[in-house]
C-alpha cells in the first residue's frame, strides 16, 4: 500500500464518507486532523490530499505551506487557504460523484489501483505470524461482525494458538449464543464459552437508567474476561477487533465523537505484553468483505446487523428482568423472521420492549400487557437514517403473531422516527 490519498479532517460529518469512497476505488485512503504537522504529512508520502470540514472549515489551522508540496488538492482555496466548498461527491445524491473521484484519483493523482482487500488480508497474516512467532493470543469474541473477523483471521494466521473467550451476558438475540459457538467451536482455535446471564442480571437489579446498564454491563465483563483469562496462565498477547471509525471517533486523529470500549490501549490490569488488532485500518464494509469472501465466514454471521454490546439489555426499558428479556427475546425474533421474508430489506430492525401497558383482548378476557415497539430504518452509514417503509402486511402479520405467540404482550406499535431527530436504538 504505497499510494496513500491524505484525508485531513476540518470537522464535519464527512471525512469517513469521503475515504470510503476512495478506498472503493482501488486506493488507500487514510485520515488525518487538519493541523497535522506538515513533516507528518511528508513521511506518509501522499499521491494527493483532500480536505473535508463542515459548513465552516477552520481554515486557521491549514498550514500554508501545505499547498507548496507538489501534491494534487480537492476543494476550493482563497488566501486564508481554505474556503467553504458544497460540492459533496461523496454524497449519494451528488450525480457522477463516484466518477469525479476517480477521475482525481487516477487521472490527477496518477493513482495505478494497488489497494486490494484480499492484499490487505494476507500482508495482516503474516504480519500476525512474525508478531506472534511460537506464542499464543488471546480475544474477546462478542460474535458481532469485528471480532468473529477478527478471530477468523487469527485462526488462519496461527491456527490453535489462538484462544476466544465469549462472555455470553444472556442479552443475546434469540438462538444467537448457540450459533456462535457453533461456528467457532469448529475452526482452528480454542472457543471458550463462559454462561453468565444469572451474575449480570443480578448487578443489573433494580437498575433503570440506560447509561449505568451500559457502564454496569461493561465493567461486568471485563470482570469475567479476567477471571477466565487468569486461568489459562500466562499469555503475552491479547487481540481486539477495533475498525478504522472505532479509532477515527474516538478522538484518536482529531475530536472525539464517541468513546469505543475497544480504544485506548491495554488494560491496565490485564497481564498482557503486546495488542494486535488486525482489522484497526479498514471500515465496516471492507471488515465484510474480507469475512465473507477471503475467510469463508457464513453469510449470516458476516451480514448480522449491528448489535449493541450490552445487547437486548438497553431495548429493555425498565429493570432488565428474566421475564422480560425472553419476552423481547421471542418478539425480536419473530419480527426479524417476518422482514427477512421481505425482498427489500431495512439496514437495521427490532424490537423494543416499553415500560408502557396497554388494555387487550385475548379470547373473551379482558388483558393488561405490555406494548412492544418495532422499529426498522435504511442508512448508508448510521449517521443518519430514516424509517424504513416496511409493507403494511408484513407489519400486520408481525403484530398478530407478536400478541398471540408471546405471553403478556397486548399491543405492537411501529417507530417511524428519523435520525435526526431520533436515535436508531431507543435507549
Amino acid at each position: 500500500m504505497n499510494e496513500v490519498v491524505l484525508i485531513l479532517d476540518f470537522g464535519g460529518p464527512y471525512k469517513e464518507l469521503v475515504a470510503r469512497m476512495v478506498r472503493s476505488a482501488n486506493v488507500f485512503a487514510e485520515i488525518l486532523p487538519g493541523d497535522t504537522p506538515l513533516e507528518e504529512i511528508l513521511k506518509i508520502d501522499p499521491i494527493g490530499i483532500i480536505l473535508t470540514g463542515g459548513k465552516k472549515i477552520d481554515a486557521a489551522k491549514c498550514n500554508p505551506d501545505l499547498f507548496k508540496t507538489g501534491r494534487p488538492f480537492l476543494i476550493a482555496s482563497n488566501e486564508n487557504c481554505v474556503a467553504e466548498n458544497t460540492f459533496h461527491p461523496e454524497s449519494v445524491q451528488t450525480k457522477d460523484g463516484q466518477l469525479f473521484m476517480r477521475n482525481f484519483l487516477y487521472d490527477t493523482c496518477g493513482a495505478t489501483g494497488q489497494y486490494k482487500l484480499k492484499n490487505y488480508t494476507d500482508s495482516q497474516i503474516q504480519k500476525i505470524r512474525q508478531t506472534v512467532g511460537d506464542q499464543r493470543v488471546l480475544l474477546a469474541l462478542s460474535g458481532g461482525v469485528d471480532s468473529s473477523v477478527c478471530a477468523a483471521i487469527l485462526a488462519k494466521a496461527i491456527p490453535d494458538r489462538l484462544t476466544c473467550i465469549f462472555v455470553d451476558h444472556g442479552f443475546m438475540r434469540h438462538n444467537e449464543g448457540d450459533e456462535i459457538e457453533e461456528i467457532f467451536s469448529n475452526r482452528n482455535l480454542n472457543f471458550i464459552r463462559v454462561n453468565a446471564a444469572e451474575r449480570f442480571l443480578k448487578k443489573l437489579k433494580g437498575v433503570t437508567d440506560p447509561e449505568q446498564k451500559r457502564k454496569i454491563i461493561g465493567e461486568e465483563f471485563i470482570r469475567v474476561f479476567e477471571e477466565e483469562a487468569k486461568k489459562l496462565g500466562k499469555i503475552p498477547f491479547l487481540a481486539q477487533g477495533t475498525i478504522y471509525p472505532d479509532i477515527v471517533e474516538s478522538g484518536v486523529y482529531g475530536t472525539m465523537v464517541k468513546s469505543h470500549h475497544n480504544v485506548g490501549g491495554l488494560p491496565e490490569n490485564l497481564d498482557f505484553d503486546h495488542l494486535i488488532e488486525p482489522l484497526s485500518m479498514l471500515f465496516k464494509n471492507e471488515v465484510r468483505e474480507i469475512g465473507r469472501r477471503h475467510l469463508k465466514l457464513p453469510a449470516n454471521l458476516v451480514q448480522r446487523q449491528p448489535f449493541p454490546g450490552p445487547g437486548l439489555a438497553v431495548r429493555v426499558m425498565g429493570e432488565v428482568t428474566r421475564e422480560k428479556l425472553e419476552i423481547l427475546r421471542m418478539a425480536d425474533f419473530i419480527f426479524r423472521e417476518e422482514i427477512e421474508k421481505v425482498t427489500a430489506r431495512p439496514s437495521q430492525y427490532f424490537a423494543v420492549l416499553t415500560d408502557t401497558f396497554s388494555v387487550g383482548i385475548k379470547g373473551e378476557t379482558r388483558t393488561y400487557d405490555r406494548v412492544v415497539a418495532l422499529r426498522a430504518v435504511k442508512t448508508d452509514d448510521f449517521m443518519t437514517c430514516s424509517a424504513f417503509r416496511v409493507p403494511h402486511q408484513t407489519l400486520e402479520r408481525a403484530a398478530s403473531r407478536i400478541t398471540s405467540e408471546v405471553p403478556l404482550v397486548s399491543r405492537v406499535v411501529y417507530d417511524v422516527t428519523s435520525k435526526p431527530p431520533g436515535t436508531i436504538e431507543w435507549l
